[in-house]
């Protein structure tokens, strides 16, 4: 998998290795800014492409290729 950084993550395509929620294609909808000026970005907000349903998750997660692909497959 190619090296992952968080700005570069907005409307990026993801897919569950196994669903989540009965769900399996999600999109980056928000990349969350840290609070403090010039730290580091943490979180991401992932949108389900049917529901429309909105999880909160740390960004790193996505590199996890046991849980989740790189585009929709």
């Amino acid at each position: 998998m190619t090296a992952l950084h968080p700005k570069k993550l907005l409307l990026s395509k993801w897919t569950a290795v196994k669903p989540v929620g009965r769900q399996k294609h999600f999109l980056v909808t928000r990349v969350i800014e840290p609070a403090v000026e010039g730290g580091k970005v943490e979180w991401v907000e992932l949108e389900a492409v049917m529901t429309k349903k909105v999880r909160r998750m740390a960004w790193r997660e996505l590199q996890d290729t046991q849980v989740w692909q790189q585009g929709w497959q």
